[in-house]
């Protein structure tokens, strides 16, 4: 296993799962780790398949809010993020998407700069059918604050309640994310 890869692979093993389905995506994508090292998009926009995505989720977790866009690509209300670059860190990979996408230097102060949750996904819209396996980071934003979406990219976004049931249609994981999130913000009393 190169490097960069094993540095993924400890990124999935320490994940704690929070449902069946996270914890079945997270024991394929250690399978797939330890059975290449073409983990990195090559190609676009599906090469290879499976590939690694940063997802970078902004959140006021004060305000109870999460930020997406409409996605111009897949035609869903996203958070920002994009694939992992070859040789590149997963929390790199979000830091500069953070930048290229929301224009800010990200805070990785709400759960820490290890991402919460994995999916594996088969993608949808202009450049659907091929898997994106997202590690999906949470960095800090105020819903008072503007953040300017790269308009290539994005037509618009828009900040939405941390409520499941009230969401646009988005990724498919997004409301399971939002409730392991809430976990976390809210720990539960023993």
């Amino acid at each position: 296993m190169q490097p960069a890869t094993a540095v993924v692979s400890n990124i999935v093993g320490n994940l704690s799962p929070f449902d069946d389905l996270e914890r079945r995506h997270i024991a394929t994508t250690l399978n797939w780790l330890a059975s290449t090292d073409d983990i990195f998009r090559r190609a676009k926009p599906a090469t290879p398949s499976p590939h690694l995505v940063a997802y970078v989720v902004l959140v006021d977790p004060d305000k109870r809010r999460v930020y997406l866009g409409l996605h111009r690509m897949a035609g869903l209300h996203l958070p920002m993020g994009g694939h992992v670059e070859p040789q590149e860190h997963p929390l790199e990979a979000a830091r500069r998407e953070a930048g290229e996408e929301l224009g800010i230097a990200p805070v990785f102060d709400v759960i820490g700069e290890r991402p919460l949750f994995l999916t594996r996904t088969t993608t949808v819209g202009l450049t659907a059918g091929h898997v994106d396996v997202s590690l999906w980071f949470v960095i800090r934003g105020d819903r008072d604050r503007g953040y300017p979406l790269d308009p290539g990219e994005f037509d618009g976004a828009r900040w939405w309640d941390l409520e499941p049931s009230r969401l646009p249609a988005t990724d498919p994981h997004l409301p399971r994310f939002i409730r392991k999130l809430d976990s976390v913000l809210r720990p539960r009393s023993l």
